[in-house]
């Protein structure tokens, strides 16, 4: 099976790429040129890159739907966790997913993963919160149709 890039994957296509696990978002891409560090494999940057393309389409893709109508918040990244499992060589394909696995009421913690040729490479555990779109800094809440898909499609737990 071929893989497509820049366009989310479907379960059955995360699958046949090695993921154990198929995620709500995944979006594969190739490695670039400038990607690449001098020791010859992927610059811990664009890891980086790679966990916010995935993380913003998250966003727009599952949960902008859920404010219906509701002024969209102002998505803070609080905190980042990032673990390096194995390099990323030059002309490699990667797949970065993205997975809601934990919530509060104006929270949530997303689970990322790099893939590639059907091994784990790299994870992201990010919590992002929500604030009100006035700039006013207070916390925005997350709409209860939201929570209840991260529950339902995500299976995320349910924090505080």
């Amino acid at each position: 099976m071929d893989l497509r890039y820049h366009t989310p994957l479907t379960p059955d296509e995360q699958t046949a790429h090695g993921l154990t696990r198929p995620a709500p978002i995944a979006i594969a891409d190739r490695v670039r040129f400038s990607e690449i560090d001098p020791q010859r494999h992927v610059n811990n940057k664009a890891y980086h890159e790679w966990f916010e393309i995935a993380r913003t389409e998250y966003f727009r893709r599952i949960c902008d739907p859920h404010y219906d109508g509701q002024p969209l918040p102002r998505t803070v990244l609080h905190s980042a966790t990032i673990r390096y499992v194995e390099e990323i060589l030059p002309r490699e394909s990667y797949i970065v997913t993205a997975r809601v696995d934990a919530f509060r009421n104006t929270s949530y913690t997303l689970d990322q993963q790099v893939w590639c040729n059907g091994t784990l490479r790299a994870t992201l555990n990010v919590i992002m919160v929500m604030l009100r779109p006035d700039g006013s800094g207070d916390k925005y809440p997350l709409p209860d149709s939201l929570k209840q898909r991260f529950e339902a499609e995500d299976g995320a737990s349910r924090q505080g």
